[in-house]
């Protein structure tokens, strides 16, 4: 396993993380440069990405490198029942990184052990989401000052949402204090409400969206309930309604509130909170370039301070 892959959030110290997140704000100041040159990043996307995929793609772009793979598993070899690990073995043989989405949990962590060259997991099932976890606290960081004593109300699908599982590992190094609104269905999984026990990470839970939530809030952090989750589709018709935030609930809510979201969205956020200076979603993914350039960086062994000098030659 190459030590500069990552396969979930919580192989990141805190100092790790405060170094990417200040990396990323280098980023934003200063998006291009030919620091990759003569370098190739395979993005081997098993699971459909838009998002993901043309932000790590626009990454390496922007860094002067170049990018091969696929969107769409049927066009590979694992369509004629070629195996993940001779997928990963013959793909490290022509580039210097891989950034890998799978379907099944796990699928990442399993591709670091057959191969040396560095991994970023861009999402493994409902398991982990490290990337979107940075472009996260990076938008967490610029709306609200820092990433301390915050309150954070993340709504949804908590039971299969990845983003929600990384981010909840990743704060807790700031104090949070947690509210998970879901349907029993769709319940922040035991393990995490687990580690929140063990670590003194205050937490509530709630099946309600309601004002007493919303207008004790700094970051509502919506989600979409996933179908492509779900092995009974007669569940997912169920439960894919119960919360839809409107831009009226916002009424009383705090200055500093942020509303984001992983994308994309169905129904769960109105279209009429998008012109509310608190919808943060567009923006959110906007900062995704930034934090997947510094991760790209520090999976090929790059800092700031090598561009800085590269650059000043």
């Amino acid at each position: 396993m190459n030590p500069n892959s990552l396969v979930s959030i919580d192989d990141l110290s805190k100092e790790q993380l405060l170094d990417i997140l200040a990396d990323a704000r280098f980023f934003e100041e200063n998006p291009n440069h030919k620091i990759l040159d003569g370098k190739v990043v395979a993005t081997l996307f098993f699971e459909p990405s838009t998002r993901t995929r043309l932000s790590f793609e626009t990454a390496v772009n922007r860094l002067g490198g170049r990018v091969i793979g696929f969107s769409d598993a049927n066009t590979s070899s694992s369509s004629k029942g070629e195996s993940l690990k001779d997928t990963i073995k013959m793909v490290s043989n022509y580039v210097d990184l891989i950034i890998m989405r799978h379907y099944q949990e796990g699928a990442a962590e399993y591709a670091t052990g057959v191969t040396e060259t560095p991994i970023i997991n861009a999402g493994d099932g409902s398991n982990q989401h490290p990337s979107q976890t940075m472009l996260d606290l990076y938008s967490i960081m610029k709306t609200q000052g820092g990433l301390d004593n915050l309150e954070i109300t993340m709504v949804g699908d908590l039971k299969y949402g990845r983003t929600v599982h990384s981010l909840l590992m990743a704060m807790r190094f700031f104090n949070p204090k947690f509210r998970f609104v879901s349907c029993p269905e769709l319940a922040m999984p035991r393990e995490y409400i687990d580690l929140c026990d063990k670590l003194g990470i205050k937490y509530e839970i709630h099946t309600e969206l309601s004002p007493e939530v919303i207008n004790s809030t700094d970051i509502l952090y919506m989600t979409r309930v996933q179908r492509e989750r779900f092995p009974d589709l007669a569940e997912y018709e169920r439960v894919k309604d119960f919360y839809s935030l409107n831009n009226a609930m916002l009424s009383g809510s705090r200055d500093n509130l942020r509303v984001l979201h992983p994308l994309p969205r169905l129904n769960e956020i109105s279209e009429d909170v998008d012109d509310n200076p608190k919808a943060y979603y567009f923006d959110q993914a906007r900062n995704g370039l930034f934090a997947r350039q510094a991760l790209i960086c520090r999976a090929l062994g790059i800092s700031v301070e090598d561009i800085k000098k590269a650059e000043s030659k």
